[in-house]
Order: C-alpha cells, then sequence, then structure tokens
C-alpha cells in the first residue's frame, strides 16, 4: 500500500517547510536537495513508499544500511522537510505519486517548495518565478518573487504535485528558475536556494561552495541525466504555452 513510513518519530516538527528535489530538467531539485541535506546535515525522517517510485535499494559509501530511493530527511533546528530521490518518478504513476505525498502533506500541515527548471540556453544568471497554490501567493510576495512573464506549464511529477496542491487549495509554492535543458545546472540551484528558498524560509544557506565543486557535480549527477534525456517524458519541467495562445 502507497504510504510514508516514519522512521524517526522522535523528531519533533512545527508545521515544517518541506524542499522537494525531485530530478528534472538541469536537475535542479535534485542538487538543491542534495545540498541542503549535505549542509545541515539532516536526518533521515521517513522513507516515501508511493506509486512510481522504483523498488530498488540505495546504499552509500562506507555504509550497510539500505534506503528506499524517495525519502524525507529533517531538521528540527530549522523546521525543515527535504524529498530527496535518488531516481525518476514514473510519469505514469504521477497522479497516485502526488495524490499519496499531498495527503500526507496536509496531514502533517507541511508547506511544499516544489521546483522546476525552465529550459533556457542563455549564459545571463538564472531568474526564478514563483507560481503558487492556497495562500501561497502571500508567501511570494513576502519573498519579493515575481511570477513567470509569460504563461506555461509545470509537467512531469512535479506538475502532478502542484495540481494536487491546486485541486486541494493546499498552500504550496512552485519555484521555477531558468536553467541549462542539456546539463546538470548548479548555477540554476544556487539561484533557486539564494532568492527563492532563503527568502521563503529565513533560512541562511551557504551556497559558496556549490558552483565551486561545478564539476564534480556534473559527473556524479551525468549519468542520471543521461537517463533523464533518454525518457523526457519522465522530467518535470516547465516550459511555455505560446504554441496554445
Amino acid at each position: 500500500m502507497a504510504h510514508i513510513d516514519v522512521v524517526a518519530e522522535d523528531i519533533a516538527l512545527d508545521e515544517p517547510t518541506l524542499v522537494e528535489g525531485l530530478p528534472g530538467v538541469g536537475l535542479v531539485g535534485k542538487i538543491v536537495a542534495d545540498h541542503l541535506v549535505d549542509a545541515f546535515d539532516m536526518d533521515y525522517y521517513a522513507g516515501v513508499h508511493c506509486d512510481g517510485v522504483p523498488e530498488v535499494g540505495v546504499y552509500r559509501g562506507e555504509r550497510s544500511a539500505l534506503r528506499p530511493p524517495v525519502r524525507l530527511h529533517a531538521d528540527a533546528e530549522r523546521d525543515l522537510l527535504v524529498l530527496q530521490s535518488d531516481v525518476p518518478v514514473s510519469p505514469n504513476e504521477a497522479t497516485g505519486f502526488a495524490d499519496c505525498i499531498t495527503g500526507w502533506l496536509a496531514d502533517n500541515n507541511v508547506t511544499p517548495l516544489y521546483l522546476s527548471g525552465l529550459p533556457d540556453q542563455s549564459d545571463e544568471v538564472p531568474e526564478v518565478y514563483g507560481v503558487s497554490t492556497g495562500a501561497g501567493n502571500d508567501l511570494l510576495d513576502e519573498a519579493g518573487i515575481v511570477p513567470p512573464a509569460e504563461g506555461g506549464l509545470v509537467s512531469g511529477p512535479t506538475g502532478a504535485l502542484l495540481y494536487h496542491a491546486e485541486r486541494t487549495n493546499l498552500t504550496s509554492v512552485g519555484l521555477i528558475a531558468e536553467t541549462n535543458p542539456q546539463f546538470p545546472d548548479p548555477e540554476a540551484a544556487r539561484a533557486v536556494l539564494e532568492h527563492g528558498i532563503e527568502p521563503l524560509t529565513g533560512i541562511g544557506i551557504d551556497t559558496s561552495d556549490l558552483v565551486e565543486q561545478a564539476e564534480e557535480i556534473q559527473e556524479a549527477r551525468e549519468r542520471l541525466a543521461e537517463r533523464m534525456h533518454q525518457a523526457e517524458d519522465e522530467s518535470s519541467q516547465a516550459e511555455p504555452m505560446r504554441m496554445f495562445q
């Protein structure tokens, strides 16, 4: 049965914020999630056993304990959750996955920040835009985050999460960052952290090493990026809707 299995009942959270890090275009969410988990040494909090999650075991170097490929990490001090994923979620199961996640978020008074990349080939500093559901627009206004200049849509599992948030009137924010569509983009991830997550949460985040380690980040995630290119419909991304207007 689809569920989220909390394994750290001793971690006390009070209406936390969740940062979603599913793999998508530019791997923006993946890089952001990994950086937060590492930077704050976040605790493993729950396994995500929802529809669409591949049944594989994930292990870490010099550690024997297996963990699920999609999981939640928690930081009680910052009242923060991070949804970390080492695999793409099947697009064919995105509806069931989003329903599973959204129900748990609503039951636990969690405000999610969903992350997506907007393909952009320019060499300029990535812009970060905001969309919202429920009372999320107030959060964007307080953080000074503007909406995209053009209409568009967010696809893939992240799009399904936003759809379910809107359908259930769950307060959420979608952060859309301009990103390189071909390669992992730590610069776009840094923009999301500095101009999106930090002003929304009030949490100071050191990103100085993120771009300095861009080559290492790209090498570590290149195989995942290749898998995403081979199955583009699995990739969550934002895209303009000019062709429909």
